[in-house]
């Protein structure tokens, strides 16, 4: 299992429907869609902020939050964004692997780098007469 955040926004008839129907009730119809899902709701806090609803839960699969996340969006009473949420372990795992990266402009002439064309982002040519009127 996965755990996941949710960020989610009231729009249109979701805020009516949270005004008729209250937070706990709310609170408890999220939880109901986890398990629906195969999941379980951790944590449900309404905010101040850029959100109004933050949630922390458990879901078996990335493929089952993006469900989840589609029926919530396709409601038209809110919108919601989902995070993905890495256990430190899991980042343990991850630095011990090692993979070929050369970053942007390594390894580069320093030679080509100098005459760097500002404007069009490529090098300039080596002398003017490459220039085309």
């Amino acid at each position: 299992m996965g755990k996941y955040l949710l960020e989610a926004d009231y729009v249109g008839p979701g805020i009516a429907g949270l005004i008729r129907e209250g937070g706990s009730r709310r609170r408890a119809a999220v939880a109901e869609l986890f398990q629906s899902m195969g999941g379980s709701l951790e944590a449900f806090y309404y905010a101040f902020g850029e959100h109004d609803v933050l949630t922390i839960g458990e879901l078996p699969d990335d493929a089952t939050a993006m469900a989840l996340a589609l029926q919530i969006n396709a409601s038209g009473a809110a919108s919601c964004r989902v995070t993905v949420l890495v256990m430190p372990e899991a980042l343990d795992h991850s630095v011990r692997k090692t993979g070929r990266y050369r970053a942007p402009g390594a390894n580069a002439e320093q030679a080509a780098l100098a005459k760097w064309d500002d404007e069009g982002g490529h090098p300039a040519p080596d002398d003017a007469s490459d220039d085309i009127p």
